[in-house]
This record gives structure tokens, C-alpha cells and sequence, in this order.
């Protein structure tokens, strides 16, 4: 088919652009940085992973707000009473309700204060409710729903205050879901600070010391942890007043400290209480810990005080950015933490880097041992496969993540997978006496629908992954998406282009696609079916074995589906794993693990279960006393609500991935086809997941994707193989279906087996150099892909012949569609199969 000039031109633009535009992303940042604005606009963005910074997750907690509302309520029903002349001291707490005995005046004041909290248009925060004597005021879960999406509104905005404060380059603030914060800060060096920051609620206030407890006093700790100290309940002055706070140094001491201004009417406030109590000592509350408690020798006007204390420099910054940025409506829990260094992120891209380019110059091997020039020529077109991948990901605004980079690189090993198939059945046309031109059509033409089937699989599975996975999951399925999508593009249409433009340029009269060294060798006559009872009983028992091993001894689930933190520490020197482990007993809360990482100068920390920013911090200071100068690369916090969270979004990504994929196999083929797969996928899944069981290969959000890939990738090579014995079944014929299936798998036998190849020479360096989170992945794949390759080639056949050996219907069906020709050898069983 010749092109108009036009078309090929529009081409050739389109290319030359995309790759000047995906350029850039390949330059150093140094000189990238030199390049004017316009020509790296569309630079993709790098991920926390690649280079360095944190990711927290924030909720709000509902029982802290629930207390918070709770209280807000009783001092608005003091009021009322007091306004009533009657005793405020009747109201009494029950869980998340508020009590007075029934009495009329009493009532009218308890309806009051409920009607004050019922918005306009909608159900009523509290309820009243008369028993038993005793009125009852109880907060209603619409109303804590209510106060919990109106806090993280509003705290939305003081943590872009706060973070703003630090001077973050491009943070990433933003809601999620009713309840939930999304902070990403690339470049943070100190993730203690930023939790400190961003975890604190910051509600300040001034009170008096009282002389002893007793009736209105609460004993508070000090921040410091030299004891408590009896604190009236009052608050003489709210830490809303601040006007402004900065940290600076003591200049009689040189230590650090915090200064601080009240507004207008603070200052009043202010210069009123020191004045009428010279002599006391006057509290500076925070979040319930005292900061100070400075005994007030002289009346302070103008406003202006300091707060001094056993600070660090780090302290009082994050203590100024606090109490500038106001305090959070409710206070927030870190529910997910994943902090990466930038030391780290660094040695990610080179690895990823150094991993892709051993992956690409491993595949381009295969591919012109292969298939000569022609495989040259495919390998070329994978470059541009690439470069297309980078441009689209900067034009959509996508952020490349280590993930993303195995996407990319997995897609190099995939995408010969369509060259493949077009250059076997160009091989087949030759053979049957085709003219070059004609075979390299016919070549294309039968190839299309195989390529298009598997793909559609290997998306579905990519769409569920974005549409249940987060953050780095997400975006292995759009540059997975991206790449097998511009992969057909360039293997059907760029590919066809340039190979139509080789065969009418020289006018070969035959076209040879031979490999580097020898010749092509005839499909041959194995006989798959012989050995197909044998083939099922192996693969029936060790699925049998590999669910056994899924219970003992059991998948290594990681922190992502048990909930925990997991940290990765490093030392200039060999760390002391028994000094460390000694600290850490002695103060991490829980059975915390340790042992050594990659070389003697780090090591893995992790503590399983309900941990949170408490473990994390008892962590950090077992390390510091331990190995003096450690730093800690990364950081994995999962809080239980997360773990659960993903464990039932995986499970739910993995069901609806194979339902969608059989639904679609069950449109294109018969029935037998989609439960054949079923079953052969069943097989196939149970096999990798007691491989994974059996060598104690941690079960995270990576094992996830790897699977999700793997499911995508066993039903391509289904689909390869059910496409060839459908071609056969549609030419009609009264063939025995065993002898069908027989011949189609000898003509994919060597496709399967090439894709397989490259598809692994992709993913060796991943699983061999590409550290632990993208051997995490690679691993499982490796895997999968041998144990699919196995099963498409010995296990899906005689599966499909026994499931149409046990449906009367279909060998009715076949015998009415094939009327007036020979009757079937008896024993035998033929199938029909739904045109393409």
C-alpha cells in the first residue's frame, strides 16, 4: 500500500519533533538547566523515588475531633445555663454525648445550644433525646462527617501555610478522598521536621500555674520531660492572638529560642495579665505540653515575648513556622509516610539507567540473531518506541517514577512481542511461494487481530492498576499504557512504512527475514497432545503445591499489607548490628527486625503492625545513639487503615483485571476459549505466588504490579495461541480438534519462545542490578513468564480440547456447520470458533 507523500511527511515531522522534545530528558540537569525555557517545558518530572524527598499521607483523626466538637458543645450549654442563672457544673460526659438531669429550664438550654449547630439545609450535628429523667445531647456521625470534611478544608490551607514557611521547591498539596492530605515535598532532607511540622495541630494558649491540684487545674508535662506541673484550665490568652513568631538566639545565652508578637488586643491581654499577676508563673501551652513556664517579673507591654527553652535550631524554626501558620482545626495522623533520600534517589535513576541500557543492547542481540537486518531495523524503531514514551508523558504532566522506568524498560522486551509475530508471518507467506510485497501484506494483515487482542489484554490489566493502584502504581500503568499503545503504532505503522519502502526500493523476489547465522527452520510435528494428560497432572500438582506453600510457610507479606515501618540506614562506617539491635530493644515499642542491607554500611529496619510516628521516632533516636551520624535513605510508614486499604484494593485490581480480560476473550472466541484461560491463568497465578511463597520474596504493592503485568502478559500468550487455532477452525474442515491444536502450537512454538527470550533479556539486569525495589518486581515477573511460556505452550491446549470434549453442544454446533462434508473420526472432538 503505497502512502500519499503527505502522509509520510506528517510522519517524519511528528517524529523529529517528538524526539527534539524527549531530548532534553536525557541530558545531564547541568546543562539542561543552560537550555531556554521552551525546550524543556515538556521535560518529564521525576518522582520522589528518583530524586529524593517525602510523601505523607494525612488524616484526620475523627475521635480528636469528635472530643474537640464535643467540648465546643459543652462550653456553648455552660453558657447557656450561666445565661439561665443555673449550675453549669450539672452537665456530664457520656462517650460523645452530653447529660443534664430534665429539667424544663435546663432543657430549653440543652435545645438551644443544639439548635445553634444545625446548618442550614441539612441534618442536625446532635441529637436530643429525653430518658429515663436524664436529656441527652449526642453528636450525630453526618455531623462528625460534616466536621471532618470542613477540617481538612481548612487544614488544607494551614499546611500550605506551613510548608510554604520552609521554602519547599514545588510541594504537592492536595485533598484526598473526605478526610485525607496528600503532602509530597521533593528534596526534604530531614522527614522528622516535616512530620513534626505537619502532624503537630499547633492550638497554643497562655495560662496561669496554679499553686497545687485541685478543682479547674490539669497537670500538664513539660515538654522537656522534667515532670508536670499543675496548670489552671482557664486560658488567659489564646495563641490565636499571635500576630507573628521567628526563631532567634538567646543573646545572653547564644541559645536558640523563639520570639513572638500579639495582635492589637492580644497585647492588651497580655500587658493586663502580667501585670495583675508579677510574681507567678505564667504557662505557654502547646498541644497540651507546656513549652515554659517563666515566673512574670514586671508587666510587659507593647505585646512582644520570647520562649526559651532546651531547643535545638531545628525545633525552634518548626516551632516559629507553627505558631505563624496558626493552628490546625483538628489534629492529623500520618497514616502513610515514604520518604526517599536524595543520595538514594540518585543511585535509582543510574541504576535504572544502567539497567535499561543493558536490557536494550540485550534484546537488540536476540533481535538481529534472530532476524538479521530486519531485527536491526526493529530495534531502531524501539529507540523511537522510547523517545515517543518520554514525550507523552511530558506532554500529559506525568511524573516518572522508578516503577515507571521497569514500565519502560518491560516495554522494550513487549514490544518486539508485535515484530515478532509480523516477521513469523511474513516467514509463513515466503514459504508458501509469496512475492515479497504480498507477503509482507498478507504478513500484516494476519498478524493485526493477534496483536490487537493481546494487547487490549495486557491494557485492561493496566487500566484496573490506574484505577485502583496510588502514586508510583499509577504510574507504571500509564507508562505501561503509553508504551504498549505507541508500541503498536510504531510496529504496525512506522515499522510496515519503512519495510514497504526497503521491498519496493529493491525489489527482492521473495522476502527473506533470516536470521544473523543459519536458516529458518520448518514448524515442526511435536505432538503436544500426546503428552497432554501428563502435562496437566504436573501442572494440577504443582499448583496443588504452590497453595500448599501459601500456607506454609506462607507468603513474606511486607509492611504495605500488614501496616508498620520499614527503614533503610546508612553509616559512613560498618553499622553495629548487635549495639543497634541492643538500643532499639530498649526502646522501640513492638518486634522490631534488623539486619543488614546491601553493604556493611547500611541496614534494614523494620517493625511490623499498628506502628506509627512514634516508632518511626523512637527509630531515629535508638539509631542516633547507636551509630552517631547515621542518616536514614528511606522511610516507609503503612498505618493499619492504609494496609488494610490495600490489601483490599489489590485483591480487587487482581479479580477484576481477569473477569475483565476473560469477558473480552469470551466476546472475540467461543465460550471454551474464555474458560480455558480461566483455568490455564488459575494455573499459572498459583504457580508464581507459591514461587514467591517458597523463596521468601517480600509480598508488597510491587508484587502487585508484578502480578497484575504477569496476568496481562499469561493471557497475551493465550491469546497468541487461541488466535492461531481459531484461524484454523474458521477454514472449516472436519480436522481432529487435538490435531489443530497440535499444528498451531508448532507454528507459535518459536514466537512463543522468542518473546519469552527478549522479555526476560529486559527484565535479568532489573532483577540482577536494578536494587531492591525494581528486583522486587523483576523477580516474580521472571517467574511468571517462564511458568506462562510453559503453560501456553504444554497445558493450554489439552485444557481446551477437555473442555469441548465434555460439551455436546459444541460438537452438535460443529457438525451442523460443517454439513455435507466427511463425519468426524469417532473419539475425536472439533470446535467451532467465532470469526475474527
Amino acid at each position: 500500500m503505497r502512502r500519499p507523500a503527505w502522509v509520510v511527511m506528517t510522519y517524519i515531522v511528528v517524529l523529529l519533533l517528538a524526539v527534539a522534545t524527549a531530548l532534553p530528558n536525557l541530558l545531564p540537569s547541568s546543562v539542561r538547566s543552560t537550555l531556554p525555557d521552551w525546550a524543556t517545558s515538556q521535560t518529564v518530572s521525576l518522582g520522589l523515588d528518583l530524586q529524593g524527598g517525602a510523601h505523607l499521607l494525612l488524616a484526620v483523626a475523627r475521635e480528636d475531633l469528635a472530643q474537640s466538637r464535643l467540648q465546643e458543645l459543652r462550653e456553648n450549654l455552660a453558657t447557656e445555663i450561666r445565661a439561665r442563672n443555673l449550675n453549669p457544673d450539672t452537665i456530664r460526659t457520656e462517650g460523645l454525648a452530653l447529660s443534664v438531669p430534665a429539667d424544663d429550664a435546663l432543657t430549653a438550654a440543652m435545645q438551644s445550644a443544639a439548635a445553634a449547630t444545625v446548618p442550614p439545609g441539612g441534618a442536625p450535628d446532635f441529637t436530643v433525646e429525653l430518658t429515663d429523667g436524664t436529656m441527652r445531647l449526642a453528636l450525630t456521625e453526618a455531623g462528625l462527617d460534616r466536621a471532618t470534611t470542613a477540617a481538612a478544608d481548612s487544614s488544607l490551607e494551614v499546611i500550605r501555610h506551613r510548608v510554604d514557611q520552609v521554602g519547599v521547591s514545588e510541594p504537592v498539596i492536595s485533598r484526598v478522598g473526605e478526610d485525607r492530605i496528600l503532602v509530597q515535598m521533593p528534596g526534604i532532607e530531614n522527614p522528622a521536621q516535616l512530620r513534626d511540622l505537619l502532624g503537630s495541630t499547633a492550638k497554643m494558649s497562655f495560662q496561669m500555674v496554679a499553686p497545687g491540684p485541685g478543682p479547674g487545674v490539669s497537670l500538664l508535662e513539660m515538654r522537656d520531660g522534667s515532670g508536670v506541673i499543675p496548670v489552671e484550665d482557664r486560658v488567659a490568652l489564646s495563641g490565636d492572638r499571635l500576630d507573628r513568631a521567628a526563631s532567634a538566639f538567646d543573646p545572653e545565652t547564644g541559645r536558640p529560642m523563639v520570639t513572638f508578637a500579639f495582635d492589637r488586643q492580644g497585647a492588651v491581654v497580655f500587658a493586663e495579665i502580667t501585670g495583675a499577676n508579677i510574681g507567678q508563673r505564667f504557662a505557654v501551652v502547646l498541644d497540651g505540653a507546656v513549652l515554659t513556664a517563666p515566673v512574670i517579673q514586671t508587666v510587659i507591654p507593647g505585646g512582644q515575648g520570647q520562649i526559651t527553652g532546651d531547643f535545638t535550631v531545628e525545633e525552634v524554626q518548626t516551632l516559629a513556622v507553627l505558631l505563624t501558620s496558626g493552628a490546625l482545626p483538628a489534629s492529623l495522623e500520618v497514616i502513610e509516610e515514604r520518604s526517599v533520600g536524595a543520595a538514594l534517589g540518585a543511585d535509582s535513576i543510574k541504576a535504572g539507567l544502567v539497567t535499561g541500557a543493558m536490557g536494550l543492547a540485550l534484546v537488540v542481540v536476540m533481535m538481529v540473531g534472530l532476524y538479521g537486518g530486519w531485527g536491526l531495523l526493529a530495534s531502531a524503531v524501539l529507540g523511537l518506541n522510547v523517545m515517543l514514551t518520554l514525550t507523552a508523558l511530558g506532554i500529559l504532566g506525568a511524573t516518572l517514577t522508578l516503577p515507571g522506568i521497569a514500565g519502560i524498560i518491560l516495554c522494550l522486551g513487549i514490544a518486539v512481542d508485535s515484530n515478532i509475530l509480523i516477521f513469523s508471518r511474513i516467514r509463513e507467506e515466503t514459504a508458501k511461494g509469496a512475492t515479497a510485497i504480498k507477503a509482507l501484506t498478507q504478513g500484516y494483515a494476519r498478524a493485526w487481530a493477534t496483536i490487537l487482542d493481546a494487547n487490549i489484554t495486557t491494557l485492561l490489566a493496566m487500566v484496573l492498576l490506574f484505577m485502583f493502584g496510588a502514586g508510583a502504581i499509577r504510574g507504571f500503568a500509564i507508562t505501561m499504557s503509553l508504551g504498549i499503545l505507541i508500541s503498536m503504532f510504531t510496529a504496525v505503522v512506522l515499522m510496515r512504512m519503512m519495510m514497504e519502502a526497503l521491498v519496493r526500493r529493491r525489489k527482492p523476489a521473495r522476502l527473506a527475514i533470516a536470521p544473523l547465522i543459519g536458516g529458518v527452520p520448518a514448524p515442526g510435528a511435536f505432538s503436544f497432545m500426546r503428552r497432554g494428560r501428563l502435562a496437566l497432572a504436573v501442572s494440577a500438582v504443582l499448583s496443588a503445591g504452590a497453595v500448599g506453600a501459601l500456607v506454609w510457610p506462607g507468603p513474606n507479606l511486607g509492611i504495605d499489607f500488614t501496616g508498620g515501618v520499614q527503614m533503610v540506614l546508612r553509616s559512613d562506617l560498618p553499622v553495629p548490628l548487635a549495639e543497634l539491635r541492643a538500643a532499639m530493644a530498649a526502646s522501640v515499642p513492638g518486634d522490631a527486625n534488623l539486619q543488614a542491607f546491601g553493604d556493611p554500611n547500611e541496614a534494614l529496619i523494620r517493625v511490623q503492625g499498628a506502628a506509627g510516628q512514634a516508632t518511626v521516632a523512637a527509630v531515629e533516636a535508638a539509631a542516633a545513639q547507636a551509630v552517631p551520624g547515621a542518616v536514614f535513605d528511606q522511610i516507609d510508614l503503612v498505618g493499619p487503615t492504609i494496609s488494610g486499604e490495600l490489601a483490599t484494593t489489590g485483591l480487587i485490581a487482581l479479580s477484576l483485571a481477569v473477569l475483565a480480560m476473560l469477558a473480552y476473550i469470551w466476546v472475540r472466541f467461543e465460550w471454551h476459549f474464555a474458560a480455558g484461560a480461566i483455568v490455564v491463568l488459575f494455573l499459572d497465578v498459583t504457580k508464581t505466588f507459591g514461587v514467591i511463597a517458597v523463596t521468601g520474596w517480600e509480598v508488597n504493592l510491587t508484587t502487585i504490579v508484578a502480578l497484575l503485568t504477569l496476568i496481562g502478559y499469561s493471557v497475551n500468550d493465550k491469546v497468541v495461541v487461541y488466535d492461531r487455532i481459531r484461524e484454523h477452525l474458521s477454514g472449516g474442515g472436519n480436522e481432529p480438534l487435538a490435531d489443530v491444536i497440535d499444528r498451531s502450537l508448532n507454528q507459535v512454538l518459536a514466537r512463543c519462545i522468542f518473546t519469552s527470550g527478549t522479555t526476560l533479556a529486559a527484565l535479568l539486569p532489573m532483577a540482577i542490578w536494578g536494587g531492591p525495589a525494581v528486583a522486587g518486581f523483576a523477580w516474580p515477573m521472571i517467574a511468571g513468564v517462564v511458568i506462562a511460556t510453559g503453560s501456553s505452550l504444554f497445558v493450554s491446549g489439552p485444557v481446551l480440547a477437555w473442555l469441548a470434549a465434555r460439551d455436546p453442544a459444541a460438537a452438535r454446533g460443529s457438525e451442523s456447520e460443517q454439513e455435507g462434508q466427511a463425519k468426524h473420526t469417532p473419539g475425536e472432538t472439533t470446535l467451532p470458533a467465532r470469526s475474527a
